[in-house]
């Protein structure tokens, strides 16, 4: 046997923090010395950040990014590290790994395959380097080889696959695995998204078999630049077994996660493929020295079992990504807690109950002290000892009511926040809304009314209590937390400067029909069984309302829109498939057949299409949101549509003929409700 113990690092990183990157990344190195670690692999671009945008275009960044890495080199006796960043070669910028070992820079490996879907923008800012070539890269006063490179650390081979490298069904390690590889090593940047971990569980342990390799994976952890959250996924794999995987949305600065390895066992596997490539010239032979007497064969645990038979359901991803979204947003933006206009709904509760989430968690991840430690420039934090403590310093809620406001949502709010610990703030904004409709009154020479001012009259309430709410935040120094959900999102459901006035939207990339399953399962079932906030049962018990209109309306979301699992299903079938509303149409027939009427079904769609292409200009002011799926409408980092359009009138025109026709095959044409 050939024993060699090897470490999936993760870190917590922040673009363009040079300083504060190079002290985790050498924390992590030191800490893997510590564990007799041989080689240890850490995430793409981990040195700038991978959320750098047009700032890869400036010179200096690479320029910089080589300075770290020089002065990360003189930690590297004993071990062999793979760490991430661009480099420029030949006035251009690629994505790269660089191998050190024994306090020298060994070679760069440039990416092959560059993301550029969704999230992902990486052909702008970088180049896709063809496989089999070589060049040299100068670094300091020296020049390294640099391309696609095949190492050998003391007769152990070592390639790369970065990222979308292991992505493509031309993937690079079949070519290593010609050349008889050893250890595939993916330093990755991949964004969280739900289950997406099961997809890199079979990219890695698939690739560890195809290839009778070794397979060490890692990915960035946290909110690392502001909407993408990356959950720190780590494993370690090898001829098709899952070896170890490490815990994910951790609240470190990093965590590793550490495997041995038996390179002999993937060579019986390679033995015919070996004797035709051992000659191969492009192996770069390291001087390195695994200290095999030291290493023992350690028990290597598989920790990512099968979610499903434990509970483990999208509703906790939800909670836990969210939660150090959140956590990471505070600490980078050096901002002092959080200010939320707590409603009493589902969205203002569900953010509420997530920065519960984050404290519980944080505490939970960290230890009381080291929690407080990683938020150490909010000074009202010092003094707290409990969650509920950490809650009160962190969390200013505040209730802004109205003649239309009723007794259940303010129950909703005030036990809600008394069961977080949150600081509770109860202001009366009704005389401000009075004094505005008075102005406006004057200046028109009449009265408004709802008969013929029903929009005007319900913005000015949200819209009034934005700035006592920013008052506050500013007053805190602290980030105000928009409240608007996906579902409002696409169909322009808010008031601009209202509802959508915020410092960061945590739930603006989650729709409103799985929120308020969430909020149920958060008060009934709980993190781990264990974690629930029992002061949610009032607004699990309120039917979702803006309370805008007069009491005596009895005004609901779903009545001023449409039922949100409706919406739901033309949103996904509408801007997420692209189809056309017709085809929209004919696919709610089969989804919702029997539960809502036809001619409903025509409204809605026809409904959803119109706000939709009304309200683009709205979607491009929210405040920045969390990237969580596929189904993203934020305009900046996924689903871009035009601020002025034909509004879908010639896609519209066809919906109306589709049910026309309906109408005339079913005898029932006066009943179409356009």
């Amino acid at each position: 046997m050939k024993l060699i113990k090897v470490a999936a690092g993760v870190v917590n990183q922040t673009p363009l923090d040079w300083e504060g990157n190079k002290r985790r990344l050498i924390a992590a190195i030191e800490d893997a010395k510590q564990q007799s670690v041989s080689i240890l692999c850490l995430p793409e671009l981990c040195i700038t950040g991978y959320g750098c945008e047009d700032m890869f275009f400036a010179p200096h960044t690479s320029e910089m990014a080589a300075q770290v890495l020089l002065d990360l080199v003189p930690y590297t006796d004993g071990i062999a590290v793979a760490v991430g960043l661009p480099v420029m070669v030949n006035n251009r910028v690629y994505d790269a790994a660089a191998l050190l070992a024994n306090r020298q820079i060994r070679g760069v490996v440039l990416k092959r395959n560059l993301a550029n879907n969704g999230i992902h923008y990486e052909t702008r800012w970088f180049h896709a380097w063809p496989g089999g070539e070589r060049t040299e890269i100068k670094i300091g006063p020296f020049s390294y080889p640099c391309g696609d490179l095949l190492f050998d650390l003391d007769g152990v081979k070592l390639g790369f696959e970065i990222c979308e490298d292991a992505w493509m069904a031309a993937r690079p390690g079949r070519e290593l695995y010609q050349r008889g590889i050893d250890i595939i090593l993916n330093p990755s940047a991949s964004h969280f998204s739900f289950f997406k971990t099961f997809t890199r569980e079979r990219l890695v342990q698939d690739g560890s078999r195809a290839f009778n390799c070794a397979y060490v994976y890692c990915n960035l952890l946290g909110n690392e630049a502001g909407r993408a959250i990356y959950d720190g996924d780590a494993m370690v794999a090898q001829d098709g077994e899952m070896l170890t995987s490490g815990a994910r949305f951790g609240y470190a600065d990093h965590h590793l996660t550490t495997a041995v390895v038996d390179v002999e066992k993937g060579r019986l596997g390679q033995a015919q493929t070996r004797a035709i490539y051992r000659k191969e010239a492009d192996a770069l032979r390291v001087p390195f020295t695994f200290d095999f007497p030291e290493i023992r064969p350690e028990r290597n645990v598989y920790q990512l079992e099968d979610w499903e038979a434990k509970g483990y359901q999208k509703e906790e991803e939800f909670a836990r990504a969210v939660a150090l979204g959140l956590f990471d947003y505070l600490r980078k933006s050096r901002s002092q807690g959080f200010v939320l206009s707590l409603s009493g709904g589902a969205d203002s509760s569900a953010i509420a109950a997530l920065v519960r989430l984050m404290v519980d968690l944080g505490v939970e991840s960290l230890g009381l002290e080291r929690f407080k430690e990683r938020l150490g420039h909010i000074h009202a934090l010092q003094d707290a000892y409990t969650p509920g403590e950490l809650t009160h310093a962190l969390l200013h809620c505040i209730w802004q009511g109205t003649q239309n406001s009723s007794k259940e949502t303010k129950h909703s709010a005030t036990s809600l926040a008394a069961d977080l610990g949150a600081t509770f703030h109860d202001v009366d904004i009704n005389g401000l809304v009075e004094q505005y409709k008075t102005l406006i009154e004057s200046s028109l020479g009449r009265k408004l009314s709802w008969d013929t001012d029903d929009i005007a009259l319900q913005n000015i309430q949200a819209r009034v209590r934005a700035p006592s709410a920013w008052l506050l935040t500013n007053v805190q120094n602290a980030l105000l937390l928009s409240t608007s959900n996906r579902s409002e999102v696409a169909v322009g459901y808010a008031t601009m400067d209202g509802d959508t006035a915020g410092s960061i939207s945590p739930i603006a990339g989650i729709d409103k029909a799985f929120l308020r399953k969430w909020l149920i399962w958060l008060e009934t079932v709980g993190l781990g069984g264990t974690l629930k906030i029992k002061g949610l049962n009032a607004v699990n018990n309120l039917q979702p309302t803006a309370e805008l209109r007069p009491l005596d309306q009895k005004q609901t979301d779903e009545e001023d829109l449409m039922p949100f699992d409706v919406l739901n299903a033309i949103e996904a079938y509408g801007i997420r498939d692209k189809q056309p509303p017709k085809e929209v149409y004919k696919k709610l027939e089969l989804d919702f057949n029997g539960t809502y009427p036809r001619e409903k079904l025509l409204l809605w769609t026809e409904r959803f299409f119109k706000l939709w292409a009304r309200n683009q200009w709205k979607r491009e002011r929210y405040a920045p949101s969390f990237h969580l799926d596929d189904r993203n409408l934020d305009p900046r980092t996924w689903c871009r549509f035009p601020i002025l359009s034909g509004g879908f009138e010639k896609e519209l025109q066809e919906l109306r003929e589709v049910a026309l026709e309906e109408s005339v095959s079913t005898g029932r044409r006066g009943r179409i409700g356009f």
